[in-house]
């Protein structure tokens, strides 16, 4: 496995400046950032040369994608909208495959008003995903969705009924525990059952409160919070053990949202402590 991160909160930097820090740190794959009108590439100018500057880049610093990311609601209710993250999406399948990076993360997006997630999946995000995965399938990219509790996969019975409907090999999940540890559910079974579907990872770690969470209980806020790998209640060894036994031999991409610890600081923390599970 290799570690690297997410760079999202390095919205103020360039590129550039966020692989050579990668670089000067042991990072050795960064899981770059990009949605319309932000992020850290923009998909249209990288077509533009066929990613012949994107990939001098990656060669200069010696620092590869494992990913490139579009977390925003690709369910967006308004039309308009919701084909502008569409075809932004499919720009980036198309700017993996001239980097040679093989996985494109996403969420599942958000429900639709007036409806459940369950009703959302079906209705909506399964012929969304069916015909994204279509695309990306033509260009040897896979699909993976963030678990982030809040979109329509929150519970594995979420997850179980998007992947029935839409089956595609090319389909599966950047696998995050820290988003199911604060619902009670079991991150490891998971791993488990999930295995075949997990094509990337994000690490991060919760932190539980259980002095607050016994005074104010579970349907109220501030007893959880994200913080950087090490610093919560995951099982980080037992867990990256469970992802090689699941066949998983890749980047273990740290989210860094823990507001404790400096941006710079915070994946330095997470790097070291994730590097004495990494061979």
């Amino acid at each position: 496995m290799e570690i690297g991160f997410l760079t999202a909160p390095f919205g103020k930097q360039n590129l550039e400046a966020v692989l050579n820090f990668a670089k000067d740190n042991g990072f050795q794959k960064v899981e770059i950032l990009s949605v319309p009108g932000a992020g850290h590439i923009a998909p249209d100018q990288v077509l533009a040369d066929s990613g012949k500057k994107l990939n001098e880049l990656f060669h200069q610093t010696g620092v590869n994608p494992s990913s490139y990311a579009c977390y925003t609601n690709v369910l967006d209710p308004d039309p308009k909208r919701r084909q502008l993250i569409k075809k932004h999406l499919e720009n980036l399948i198309l700017v993996a495959e001239l980097t040679d990076v093989d996985v494109v993360c996403t969420i599942a997006g958000m429900p639709v008003s007036g409806k459940t997630k369950m009703q959302t999946i079906e209705q909506d995000a399964a012929p969304y995903f069916q015909d994204l995965c279509s695309f990306a399938a033509k260009h040897r990219v896979k699909i993976a969705l963030e678990n982030w509790f809040e979109t329509n996969i929150q519970h594995l019975d979420h997850w179980q009924k998007l992947f029935q409907l839409v089956p595609s090999p090319n389909f599966g999940l950047n696998f995050d525990p820290s988003h199911l540890v604060h619902q009670g559910i079991d991150y490891l079974s998971a791993v488990d059952e999930f295995a075949n579907r997990i094509f990337h990872t994000h690490a991060k770690d919760c932190e539980i409160k259980k002095h607050v969470l016994r005074r104010v209980g579970n349907r109220e806020k501030g007893w959880w919070r994200y913080v950087v790998p090490g610093f919560g209640v995951i099982r980080w060894g037992e867990y990256i053990s469970r992802l090689r036994k699941a066949g998983y031999n890749g980047v273990l991409s740290i989210e860094h949202e823990d507001s404790a610890v400096g941006l710079e600081e915070g994946f330095i923390i997470g790097e070291k402590y994730l590097s004495q599970f990494i061979a």
